[in-house]
């Protein structure tokens, strides 16, 4: 496999290089009681951070924390997640920000989060990136605090507000429609002066199984400009009726596997991060995808 691209993803005075069909790795960590997954897991200090070691120590180049359940509403879920406020988001992520910072500096942090004060003390504190869920349609200023920091920003497309995203929406043709909204909202990013912009369609986020799907597929065809992609399948939903039905989906502790082609599509499609609740297994998966597809890999890393 001979890379045709290359990404830098700069935040901060670090960058990230990734290689086209090599994506680097994003770790969840949520320090939320309430996520769809493992939340409740971390929510102690000592948890988080050690959740965070194991991670990097696995593979993941970026710790993505998030101090809010961004669960969507519908069938799959029921109602939506609670919508939090910012200084409790802010009280769950902040402790475990500093912790990282000053007991492995050498992670770069992202931070799931739309409201601009818990970036900017994040940010303050030493994270690195910005994920704003919402692509700046609630909260513009979020992106200039992210210019004035000199961080990475990224841009997850979805529609309606936290607490009320629906599970399915409908779209003429979602790949033009996610497209569209991704051009705006780095257009905004761009203009406040970030300087180094993420797009994430949104897998599971308003969109139909046949809607995620397709967006991992055709990925190139909402890019926005030469901006790298990041792709979150882990364990959604969407995954669960791929391996089952709509009506019977896989539960959530059933859908590695199917969380893991998912994504080894999306690397092949040119996906530059891929965030996961599962850093080990994907980093293995990764990995033997790059020797199969460049036999010589294996040499260089001996």
């Amino acid at each position: 496999m001979n890379p045709s691209r290359q990404w830098e993803i700069r935040c901060r005075g670090r960058v990230l290089v990734v290689n086209e069909g090599a994506p680097i790795i994003a770790g969840i960590l949520n320090v939320t009681p309430d996520s769809f997954f493992d939340g409740g897991q971390y929510t102690t200090l000592d948890r988080a951070v050690m959740k965070a070691g194991l991670m990097i120590d696995a593979g993941a180049a970026i710790i993505d924390i998030g101090g809010a359940s961004s669960r969507p509403r519908g069938v799959a879920y029921g109602s939506g997640a609670d919508v939090v406020p910012p200084e409790l988001e802010l009280a769950r992520v902040l402790p475990v920000v500093k912790a990282l910072t000053a007991e492995l500096p050498e992670a770069t942090l992202s931070i799931d989060t739309y409201h601009p004060s818990v970036a900017a003390a994040c940010l303050d504190a030493g994270a690195h990136i910005i994920n704003d869920i919402t692509a700046l349609r609630l909260h513009r200023e979020t992106a200039d605090v992210v210019a004035r920091y000199e961080a990475a920003l990224i841009l997850m497309h979805s529609t309606g507000s936290p607490g009320q995203m629906p599970h399915v929406a409908e779209y003429a043709d979602v790949l033009e429609s996610v497209r569209a909204d991704l051009e705006k909202a780095v257009e905004v990013a761009e203009a406040a002066g970030v300087g180094c912009v993420v797009t994430d369609p949104g897998f599971g986020f308003g969109k139909t199984t046949a809607d995620n799907f397709r967006l991992i597929n055709e990925l190139e065809g909402h890019r926005v400009g030469t901006n790298p992609i990041m792709i979150g399948v882990s364990r959604k939903s969407a995954i669960g009726v791929s391996l089952g039905s709509e009506q019977f989906p896989a539960p959530s502790f059933q859908r590695l596997f199917g969380s893991l082609g998912a994504t080894a599509v999306a690397a092949i499609r040119g996906a530059a991060i891929v965030r996961t609740h599962d850093v080990a297994p994907t980093a293995e998966m990764l990995r033997t995808m790059a020797i199969t597809m460049r036999p010589e890999y294996a040499e260089e890393q001996q």
